[in-house]
């Protein structure tokens, strides 16, 4: 059961989530999510499963399997496998986001075992908030909008872009985002999610290539609270909200780590050694 706490000085909500402390960090044998699996006792294109670890209750923790194949990753998928994958994110999204306990649903994906993934088969994660977390609402209330500096700005395809931050707390940090506003997922036409398919595996192609070899990377998608329309006036911005994907990887080169310093948890305040506009000069030419 989650235990959720706030800090009565800051605000930070935690949940403490006592069961979670006895989860396998590796399976013992075998893949759960290879076909005759724990997970995937049949065959297979894309799948949603309950989280059997979940940090929240009452099933609005999902695990995504990408593919049946172990030895894949979403930066190769084959076209028709990444629609479907598309295509269920966004199923999920609006499945999850119809529910009356559900403010807004987070898709994620944490890949590489410096980040914390215990299982190498290609898949990622979906959280349903019971509310809207502080840093999205935050982002949402500030008017996000994918930024097109031309010193930041990487890629571009088919109405979608990819730059680099003006600030981040990673030394590599990413953005993707249609130019024109879609607020989420669901809202994707079939050519939208085609052109968002496309930019996204070049990105990853690309974080792939930074530094010789596939660095650990943590993706999530920020989209549209799913709060009734009763409720969505308590939150600033909703009707601007911007669909946009985030990467980050705390490799501030090939094998080494970024680590985060007591001064900068104590301060909240970054220090970070790759300049920005460098990063996105680094992966134009990639």
């Amino acid at each position: 059961m989650s235990d959720v706490r706030v800090d009565p000085w800051l605000g930070t909500l935690v949940h403490v989530v006592a069961s979670r402390q006895n989860r396998p960090n590796l399976p013992s044998t075998g893949c759960p999510f290879c076909v005759g699996g724990l997970e995937a006792p049949e065959p297979y294109t894309v799948k949603a499963i309950p989280n059997r670890w979940p940090p929240m209750p009452d099933d609005r923790c999902e695990v995504v399997l990408y593919t049946s194949d172990h030895q894949a990753r979403l930066s190769n998928l084959p076209p028709e496998q990444l629609a479907s994958l598309i295509n269920l994110w966004a199923d999920r999204t609006a499945a999850l986001g119809a529910r009356d306990d559900v403010d807004f649903v987070l898709v994620f994906e944490n890949s590489g075992r410096a980040v914390g993934a215990t299982i190498d088969h290609p898949h990622g994660q979906i959280y349903a908030f019971d509310h809207v977390p502080d840093r999205s609402r935050k982002r949402i209330a500030a008017g996000w909008k994918p930024d097109e500096s031309p010193e930041r700005l990487f890629a571009e395809r088919e109405g979608w872009i990819a730059s680099v931050p003006l600030v981040s707390a990673y030394p590599v940090a990413v953005e993707i985002a249609p130019r024109e506003r879609i607020p989420d997922l669901p809202s994707m036409n079939t050519a939208q999610r085609s052109a968002f398919g496309a930019i996204l595996q070049d990105v990853l192609r690309r974080v792939e290539k930074l530094y010789g070899e596939p660095a650990p990377t943590m993706m999530w998608f920020n989209q549209r609270p799913t709060v009734s329309a009763a409720k969505s006036s308590n939150v600033a911005g909703y009707d601007a909200a911007w669909f946009n994907v985030e990467i980050v990887s705390p490799w501030r080169s090939a094998q080494v780590m970024r680590y985060i310093a007591a001064a900068e948890v104590a301060t909240g305040e970054y220090f970070i050694p790759v300049v920005p506009e460098d990063l996105a000069a680094r992966l134009r030419a990639l």
